[in-house]
């Protein structure tokens, strides 16, 4: 058995072997149950009790998670620390530092408070690391923790240890001077740093001297040490050699690092010496081998070390040229005798390694030797490496070098976006599925920082393709298991003895009238360059008869584009194959799939070829024919045809022949190809980021860069309309700025202010010299900056009230008019939002400043979710934006609650009713004039009629007007649209008013009605357009100027919008940091560049890293590779400068407290202080937060009817429990939520509901019941929570939309010990927070302690006030004598009986029981979400038995 961190297929630890009595807890208990700053460690315990049984287990990783779950670290390896400690102690740090790091916990946390000891720490195991007495496995666990190091390199900590390591200083190992003076001239600059280097190392002491000595001689040491281990292949160090690989490749993928060590790892031919090994050679070694792969592809990485810049296609050529013309010079110089031929031929003919070879092979062993001396490759090792430079190496060497490399662009368009079963089967991705830690994978990582664009989009490329892919498998093998197919004796026969509507088996034509497996109907010559059909269609045919309805009909509904899987599913081959349990690597043989092909749906079409989408169902004395026959139109995957093709002439099978199933999915997890190929395109097109974006997003250069104090072309004056209320709101909000004003009386000035001096407002302090540095108390502090203020008065818009502008009512805090002010301006701008701190807000007044300063620049609006959306949105329709300028592109614009849809065709159908509005009005304006004819008939005619009558009637009414003689009464009598205005509010004009008052009523009314011809103008071309798709392109690219749309719709519709001609010039995007950062940076690139650059002012990411991330559901996608990571998130840790907002307005503050040790500064607003409703207790509730310890209910506590899947009755229950006390109290159903964090348990949830609350009149059902997840961005008042992950069930309750939230599990924490999903849960409540969980499993979370401290404070039991209803009159913190529930049966007889007592007074007062609510809208979304995941678990139908619980509920 290997000696590293086990598989852990002992499982992980639960509450039991935290408390219990093994020998992990009696050691803590004894030596480290309390934290402290110091501790005294006995060497022989770490050495005797904890390492000697760890090593002898061979490191289980279960006891190392034990250790971990213990606070090992945090209560006795770290505080006993010392100069003094053994070996065994450091080591051991090392360990559970490498354990949280695979647990995604924080790592470096616990030493930040002595960094002098880390580094001492940390020097440690960096001589540990070349230990060669030590053994590969712990020498493993040493990179391991290394590797962790290197990734956090956003730690200062961290990245003052690792910096020394990778610094010029390690080309002082470096083959040849020559080598190193060739750098010098490619880069001036590094000679520079050389020299400092040098003279550094002069000026240091003899202890600083050797320090520097260890730190060049390091990461050479430790490579000549891997190359000596690449000769032997025992389990150990072939993980060795992979972590080596991984740490490598990591280096390698960051500039910084990869700087000066990639120029010593192609010297040191490390990838030769890789590649001629044994352990390179050896059969089992797959992984071994993709991780050389990775490596190389980094090395050689078309880059330019020192700048940055990456190569294009052309440059990376010119220097392949240039190396293969260097070897012919140095051939025919040399060798002409043997290498004629080589220096004389074209580049074509020797760039290829079978010809080269055979160019080099004359050579002898010496001229070989000579001529990679002359090339200026190293020949010569220290002896005491014991490397041996053979023949064989150095053509190997050779061949490398000089040999045409396909790069990464290339790599990409070879790569298929639709899978095939030797695609979702190959080995690289099967590892991916059963990652458990314990060893490398050969996917690359989503770091820091990124080489260049195309090696962030190359990355991302490659990870969303392994996540489709395996996401497509799991789902395929669950819907071929659900089918059950068997073998039958006639041959090429399977009979299906399952069902899922997912899937239709095919069976090969008997007649016309049946299924058919695909007949290819036309393949066409493959386009211009391309070896492969342009595309290939086939029809498949379907037989529906047996289906139900709504399952038909979802067949039918399939659209366009919409990827569909055939199948040749043979179960001999599944039987052949399966043994009990998986085999290491699965194939598609395992499951019975011999074969799978995608393919794209064109049409479908009924039994008579008729488009289903253009009928109408005929229905004959109300009786409708069931339907026989449907038939796919598809296109097949034109590579895979070609393959399949090509293996047909050599006489195998026809994969198409032998096709006998057809798949689909989801149409939500079905839009991977879209995205595939977008990110593809992207990659391909050297898409550029915005100059002045460029080094912030690769991580390079100085992160504040970007921001708007920074930018050249930042905004000295800018008009903030109604984001200030008040010259006092105006005042407080720039705090450390002097606010002078234009006028003499400061305080009448109103609003709209105009503010001049922005830019020099938040300048930064200038950097000072090192020397100014060491005394930097002397360094006097800048002045604050000054602002000057104006006003100007708005201009009249017109007489009718809906003239009157829209203005904002929010009282802004400083904070968020900092990142107002920063949002306006060009530039980044990145907003931290807490929870309840107006995030949203801040974003809707953003949009309004740049709406009205900038009129001829667009914004794009981006979220990850059509909820978060909407909410946006429905803000912005709140505000003085014209409607007719707002687009809401996707599927979510169903669900904005407003009157007006402000989809594309929804826009386009209020052009046109608005052109028969204003056309109206403009017939009433010629009856004004008495003017014959039809004049509001169309746009054209209203704009021949404005220019003959309006306009000349205005310009003499002003010529009027404007005359010295010309009095009030004759201004008035000469208006010319008295008729036309009679409508409007009368009078008109006051008898009282003044001539400037008359004159600005009159221009009002101009406006008003040059509005009406310039609405016109823009609606005459919906006029002059046909068809309805040139209509809503043209609303697209030309009229609206604020575009909203999801993250997943601007990925899949990328292309199609920007060959449309769609630009914008700035992007906002809400919800950022639960956006994965390839889809943060679609939205960036969704135009096409401007003269090689994308047109972008303005990027404003709003949302928090402290919440939840974007979901990732693979665990090696995720964790190792980094898929999680946002963009906001990656800023946020490069330092780029946040704007944090600091005020929360949505929770009671005793509420806000439980998570407000995740905000430090985190304050309340005036109105959580002084509300009634946050002053007043929960009718019904003794506490307004409470922590219920709830044990199992009958005898059981979580269960898993099937993996992942968790549920907890005794939760579910007690929720429901709760939910019917509030709604006996009087709480409407209609304000109440339940939440948890599982779908298994929300399906629970619901059916309890269904049992005891649905058909009740008393109950009802809640507005909805939902995951946490899904919940982020809303809030209520009293939220119930049952955490699923964490042996809890939280009850949190919103008076107003109470919130039920369930946590479930009841033997280990799960994932909520993620702090960032915890703090979703505990913010989310506004009023009530009640939470049902296991207490014992809390107590002992190292990082949770801090949530629940404060709720611990009070008693475990759930109390409860008599005699109230709801809403309570009694304050939050009156005495008051409250009853306590022992349990869930205690609450639920509690209940019964309150029942009974309401029913008999309203049957004693003859009142009508109120009828039974309509289940709301989301409720019967989600319910049916609920069925699909008990479909996809295999819990309903098919015979399968449903959990435990859910059934029976009495």
């Amino acid at each position: 058995m290997s000696k590293g961190i086990s598989s852990g297929d002992d499982g992980r630890p639960d509450v039991n072997d935290l408390e219990g009595d093994n020998e992990w807890t009696q050691l803590a208990r004894k030596h480290w149950s309390s934290p402290v700053k110091s501790r005294r460690v006995k060497n022989e315990v770490v050495k005797n009790e904890i390492w000697d049984v760890l090593e002898n287990g061979g490191f289980p990783f279960r006891s190392l998670l034990i250790l971990e779950n213990l606070q090992l670290l945090e209560n006795y390896l770290w505080p006993g620390l010392t100069d003094s400690s053994t070996n065994h102690h450091v080591l051991l740090i090392a360990l559970i530092a490498t354990v949280k790091n695979r647990e995604n916990l924080q790592v470096w946390d616990t030493f930040t408070s002595d960094g002098e000891r880390f580094s001492s720490l940390f020097r440690r195991v960096l001589s540990m690391s070349l230990d060669s007495s030590l053994s590969a496995a712990i020498r493993t666990h040493i990179l391991s923790f290394l590797i962790s190091a290197f990734q956090s390199l956003d730690n200062g900590l961290i990245r003052k240890e690792c910096a020394p390591l990778v610094s010029i200083s390690v080309w002082h190992y470096l083959s040849s001077e020559a080598i190193r003076e060739r750098k010098f001239e490619q880069h001036a600059p590094l000679k520079k740093a050389w020299r400092a280097a040098a003279r550094k190392f002069d000026s240091a002491d003899e202890a600083a001297q050797a320090k520097l000595r260890f730190d060049r001689a390091w990461l050479y040491s430790l490579m000549l040490d891997f190359i000596g281990r690449l000769q032997e292949s025992s389990t150990d160090n072939v993980v060795y050699c992979e972590r080596f690989l991984e740490f490598l490749t990591d280096i390698e993928s960051q500039l910084p690092t990869r700087r000066y060590v990639n120029t010593l790892i192609k010297d040191l031919n490390l990838l030769s010496f890789i590649r001629l090994s044994p352990m390179f050679h050896e059969a089992d070694n797959g992984l071994f081998r993709d991780l050389f792969v990775l490596l190389r592809h980094f090395v050689h990485f078309p880059v330019d070390d020192n700048t940055g810049v990456q190569h294009t296609q052309v440059q990376s050529y010119e220097e392949h040229c240039a190396r293969l013309a260097r070897l012919q010079r140095v051939s025919l110089k040399n060798f002409k005798e043997k290498l004629t031929i080589l220096a004389l031929s074209n580049y074509a003919a020797i760039d290829k390694r079978e010809d080269l070879e055979a160019h080099l092979e004359p050579l002898s062993d010496a001229e070989l030797t000579s001529l990679s001396d002359l090339l200026g490759f190293r020949t010569r090792y220290p002896p005491a490496s014991k490397v041996d430079v053979t023949r064989a190496l150095l053509i190997e060497t050779l061949l490398s070098a000089h040999e045409r490399r396909r790069t990464f662009r290339e790599l990409i368009s070879h790569l298929n976006v639709l899978p095939t079963e030797a695609a979702l089967y190959e080995p690289t991705l099967l590892r991916n599925e059963h990652y458990d830690g314990s060893r490398s994978l050969a996917i690359p990582k989503l770091n820091l920082q990124y080489l260049s664009v195309g090696d962030f989009l190359w990355r991302s490329f490659v990870l969303h393709r392994c996540e489709s892919f395996f996401e497509i498998r799991k789902d395929i093998e669950e819907t071929t298991k659900r089918l059950r197919p068997q073998e039958i004796r006639l041959p090429d026969k399977v009979r299906f003895d399952g069902f899922s509507k997912m899937a239709i088996p095919i069976s090969k034509p008997a007649q016309t009238n049946t299924n058919s497996p695909p007949r290819i109907i036309e393949a066409a010559p493959p386009k211009v360059g391309r070896d492969t059909p342009a595309f290939v269609r086939a029809e498949v045919g379907l037989d529906v008869s047996r289906l139900a309805e709504s399952v038909r009909r979802e067949w039918e509904s399939l659209r366009q584009d919409d990827v569909v899987y055939l199948l040749a599913v043979d179960p001999a081959e599944s039987s052949r194959n399966l043994t009990n349990g998986h085999a290491a690597h699965a194939t598609s043989r395992d499951f019975g799939i011999r074969y799978l092909r995608a393919a794209e749906v064109e049409q479908v079409l009924d039994d008579n070829g008729r488009v289903i989408c253009d009928q109408v169902d005929s229905a004959t004395n109300g009786y409708v024919a069931r339907p026989r026959l449907r038939r796919l139109l598809v296109k097949l995957d034109a590579a895979a045809y070609k393959t399949d093709n090509a293996r047909k002439s050599e006489g195998q099978p026809d994969v198409y022949e032998s096709i006998n199933l057809i798949v689909r999915r989801r149409g939500r997890e079905n839009n991977f190809k879209k995205i595939l190929e977008t990110i593809r395109s992207l990659a391909l097109s050297d898409i550029p980021v915005p100059d002045w974006l460029q080094e912030v997003f690769l991580g390079f250069g100085d992160p504040t860069s970007a921001t708007y104090t920074k930018m050249p072309n930042s905004i000295s004056q800018l008009d903030f309309r109604d984001t200030f209320l008040d010259w006092k709101h105006l005042v407080e909000s720039l705090p450390d700025r002097v606010v002078e004003s234009s006028s003499r009386e400061e305080a009448n000035i109103k609003p709209p202010f105009i503010l001049q001096g922005i830019t020099t407002a938040s300048s930064e302090r200038p950097r000072p010299s090192k020397k100014r540095r060491r005394d930097d108390d002397d360094v006097s502090q800048p002045a604050p900056k000054s602002i000057r203020v104006s006003t100007y008065r708005p201009p009249n818009n017109g007489p009718y009230p809906t003239d009157a502008p829209k203005t904002n009512q929010i009282r802004f805090t400083p904070v968020q008019v900092e990142a107002i002010m920063s949002g306006t301006q060009p530039g980044l701008t990145v907003i931290v939002g807490p929870p309840g701190t107006g995030k949203t807000d801040v974003a809707t007044q953003i949009i309004n400043n740049i709406y009205h300063n900038f009129p001829s620049q667009r914004t794009l609006l981006i979220a990850h979710s059509n909820q978060a959306l909407n909410q946006l949105f429905q803000k912005i329709t709140n505000l003085d934006i014209d409607e007719r300028h707002l687009l809401r592109l996707g599927h979510g614009e169903e669900d904005l609650e407003t009157d007006v849809s402000y989809s594309k065709h929804g826009r386009v159908e209020s052009f046109l009713d608005n052109r028969g509005h204003y056309l109206a009005e403009v017939d009433r304006l010629a009856a004004n004039f008495q003017a014959p004819g039809a004049h509001g008939n169309s746009c054209e005619t209203a704009g021949y009629f404005n220019s003959v009558y309006v306009a000349p009637a205005w310009s003499k009414f002003w010529d009027h007007a404007n005359s010295e003689d010309a009095t009030t009464s004759d201004i008035i009598s000469s208006f010319p649209f008295h008729q036309y205005f009679s409508n409007a509010p009368q009078p008109l004009f006051p008898p009282d008013a003044s001539r400037d008052q008359i004159l600005d009523i009159a221009r009002g009314c101009q406006r008003h009605i040059e509005r009406i011809f310039t609405e016109l103008e823009d609606i005459r071309p919906f006029e002059i357009l046909r068809t309805s798709r040139d209509k809503a392109n043209y609303l697209l690219i030309k009229e609206a100027r604020i575009i909203a749309m999801t993250s997943t719709h601007a990925a899949i519709r990328r292309q199609e919008i920007a060959d449309l001609g769609f630009h914008y010039d700035n992007v906002i995007m809400e919800e950022a940091a639960q956006i994965t950062e390839i889809e943060n940076f679609i939205p960036l690139a969704l135009q096409n560049p401007k003269d090689g650059q994308l047109p972008l002012q303005r990027v404003v990411l709003c949302g928090d890293h402290l919440q939840n991330s974007p979901i990732v559901q693979n665990l090696a996608f995720r964790q190792f590779a980094n898929l999680e990571q946002s963009l906001f998130l990656r800023f946020v840790r490069l330092g780029v400068p946040t704007i944090n907002l600091d005020h929360q307005g949505r929770a009671r503050p005793s509420i806000a407290e439980l998570y407000k040790w995740r905000y430090p500064k985190l304050e309340n607003l005036p109105n959580v202080l002084t509300e009634t409703e946050y002053l007043r207790a929960n009718a019904g509730f003794r506490y307004e937060y409470q922590f219920i310890d709830v044990p199992d209910y009958k005898g059981t506590g979580e269960s898993q009817p099937t993996p992942h899947y968790f549920q907890n009755l005794g939760e579910a229950e007690y929720a429901v429990a709760i939910y019917q006390y509030m709604r006996l109290l009087g709480c409407p159903a209609s304000k109440i939520s339940i939440l948890t964090t599982y779908a298994g348990q929300r399906a629970l949830i619901r059916d309890v509901l269904g049992h005891r609350c649905a058909s009740n009149r008393l109950f009802g059902l809640p507005r909805l019941v939902t995951t946490v997840d899904k919940y982020q961005g809303e809030q209520n008042d009293c939220e119930f929570t049952s955490y699923e992950l964490l042996a809890v069930a939280v009850l949190m309750i919103h008076w107003d939309a109470d919130i039920i939230l369930s946590l479930v599990r009841t033997t280990r924490v799960g994932y909520l010990r993620d702090i960032r999903r915890l703090t979703v849960a505990l913010s989310r409540a506004r009023l009530g927070l009640y939470i049902l969980g296991r207490r014992s499993v809390f107590e002992t979370c190292y990082e949770l302690r801090e949530a629940f401290a404060k709720l611990f404070e009070r008693p475990n039991q759930l109390l409860l006030t008599t005699g109230e209803l709801f809403p309570a009159s009694r304050l939050l913190g009156d005495d008051v004598e409250a009853t306590e529930m022992t349990g869930v049966e205690h609450l639920g007889q509690y209940v019964y009986e309150m029942t009974q007592a309401k029913i008999e007074s309203l049957e004693t007062g003859g009142v009508q029981l109120p009828p039974v609510e309509e289940t709301p809208e989301m409720m019967k979304v989600d319910a049916e979400q609920d069925r699909e995941d008990l479909v996809g678990e295999g819990l309903e139908g098919d015979g399968q038995p449903e959990p435990e619980g859910i059934d029976g509920v009495t």
